[in-house]
């Protein structure tokens, strides 16, 4: 069944592109297209400027970095031991996430969702993605613990990593992201930079809770 179709979206070096959208609007499905999770009915898939249909592990080692919503961490090991499954340098997801050092030895299962989410960024970055996406990198995580999330991806941004985002928080993706658009349906509403909503985003609240086939969304 196509669940999205026309969406055109390209996100440059240093760039942070956000998804936003109702549930059901199809921005996971874009996501996992991209990173070669799902299959695609139409349409190309251009990665650092090639064509690809490659799986998921192969877009990584060309330097895809994907943090998924449920983190992807394995609960019964230890922070560290995650890590070294995933390959990383710890002193390098140290530098990157000071917050992590005292947690190492702690099992991820027993982390606060905050800290759960700095380390599967951690984890992401230090491997210096070319292109990172994020699907709900805030869901469930308190103000402060979003914060902290914000600043590594903006940093990661800085540092001239492409990132693309799904944050149902529309006024931090607004703040966060440099551009964004809008999936109504599975197509693209509206589409922008994100300076020019950030003080009247009222045009995209209303796309995003628009009733979609007599559903509204939250």
């Amino acid at each position: 069944m196509r669940v999205v179709d026309g969406v055109d979206l390209a996100v440059d070096e240093g760039e942070i592109t956000a998804l936003l959208g109702g549930n059901g609007a199809g921005k996971t499905t874009v996501l996992r297209t991209v990173v070669g999770l799902q299959r695609q009915l139409g349409g190309e898939v251009h990665l650092f400027g090639e064509a690809t249909r490659a799986p998921l592990h192969q877009r990584a080692r060309a330097g895809l970095g994907y943090i998924a919503d449920n983190r992807s961490l394995i609960p019964a090991l230890s922070v560290r031991d995650n890590l070294r499954l995933a390959k990383v340098d710890l002193d390098e997801v140290v530098a990157v996430v000071p917050a992590l050092a005292g947690l190492l030895d702690r099992r991820a299962g027993l982390l606060s969702g905050g800290e759960q989410q700095l380390l599967s960024v951690g984890r992401a970055l230090a491997r210096r993605p070319r292109l990172l996406v994020v699907d709900e990198f805030s869901q469930g995580l308190s103000p402060l613990a979003a914060e902290a999330v914000t600043a590594l991806l903006r940093a990661a941004a800085e540092a001239g990593t492409g990132v693309l985002l799904v944050e149902q928080v529309l006024r931090r993706a607004l703040a966060l992201s440099d551009r964004f658009l809008v999936l109504r349906q599975g197509g693209v509403a509206l589409d922008g930079r994100s300076a020019d909503h950030r003080d009247h985003p009222e045009e995209i609240e209303r796309l995003t809770t628009a009733a979609v086939n007599g559903v509204r969304h939250p």
